[in-house]
């Protein structure tokens, strides 16, 4: 069987599936535009960016498609879905660094952290800067997946109030209260943070309005750790100008790398991060555990594969 790498896992990786899959043939590459056997390939394994549908027509004898990562939206689905082509996922390894990323934000509003260190470069003491804490706080999360349950489960054990809403509106043992994504404006008015991990699909592009903002504490603060497309430019500009809200702490954007001269950077009201939620040096072992379970499971013609993908639906 043919597997092609369209990245170069570490070589320790690399050995490690050559040793249990000695009967395969790995080729690994910097980039799809190097991978010169790519045609005879019948597993890719992707980070999903790299794909075109000129890619997939070329490749008679794909069969499936692995993607290291869990973000799904540039892959060239009606090309997959017109050859039936099997797609698989990382879903899940990003909840341990997001979760705890989006502690760190939390925690940095309540403790004030970046004033303290202001006041640090000034030499002052002031023991006078109101410091809040997380305990009794609502958090709302919006996509209650793994990676927003485990935000939900760090959150409770800070004796936060959990509460988060999902297409169907389903049960989650870390959220207190799960509602549906039509009861957004009711749950609004109530939390103190407010945190999305929404992947891009035509059901949550550009979701958030002009509304939603204003009907948002002034104390509360945003979070975003999904997709910059959730919402507008021009929504989050005016909310941040009018504030509506207190902080809007973002690692994603519609347009990355930001722009320069674009008027968020110099907001003090935001918080830009680079898109660096999920980034630990834990994630492409994640990955490939995914993969090796994966491909067991596809040479003995199984069933029971980790996060199969709805091409359907997109994730």
């Amino acid at each position: 069987m043919k597997i092609v790498f369209t990245f170069r896992p570490p070589r320790a990786l690399q050995e490690q599936l050559r040793e249990a899959f000695p009967e395969e043939t790995f080729s690994y590459y910097k980039s799809v535009e190097e991978a010169a056997d790519l045609p005879e390939a019948e597993v890719i394994v992707t980070f999903g960016e790299d794909l075109t549908a000129q890619h997939i027509h070329h490749c008679p004898q794909l069969k499936w498609i692995m993607v290291a990562s869990a973000g799904m939206e540039k892959m060239p689905f009606e090309a997959i879905e017109e050859k039936d082509i099997l797609v698989t996922n990382a879903r899940g390894i990003h909840k341990i660094p997001m979760a705890e990323f989006t502690l760190g934000y939390m925690l940095n509003h309540v403790k004030r952290f970046p004033e303290m260190l202001e006041f640090q470069k000034e030499k002052t003491w002031n023991k006078k800067l109101p410091i809040g804490e997380l305990a009794g706080k609502r958090l709302l999360v919006l996509g209650t997946g793994a990676i927003g349950t485990e935000i939900a489960r760090l959150s409770q054990a800070f004796r936060m109030r959990t509460a988060g809403v999902n297409r169907s509106g389903h049960s989650n043992d870390y959220f207190e209260e799960i509602y549906t994504m039509d009861k957004l404006p009711e749950l609004l008015p109530e939390a103190d943070f407010i945190v999305s991990i929404l992947p891009s699909t035509d059901e949550t592009r550009f979701l958030l309005k002009k509304e939603h903002f204003e009907a948002m504490k002034q104390t509360a603060a945003f979070i975003n750790i999904g997709r910059g497309d959730l919402l507008e430019d021009a929504v989050l500009l005016d909310a941040m100008s009018n504030k509506e809200i207190a902080h809007a702490y973002l690692d994603v954007f519609a347009e990355e790398p930001l722009p320069p001269d674009h008027p968020l950077w110099a907001m003090n009201n935001v918080t830009i991060t680079p898109h660096i939620s999920s980034v630990t040096s834990n994630y492409v072992p994640r990955a490939m555990e995914i993969f090796a379970h994966n491909l067991e499971v596809y040479k003995g013609n199984g069933s029971d594969y980790e996060n199969k993908v709805d091409i359907g639906k997109g994730y």
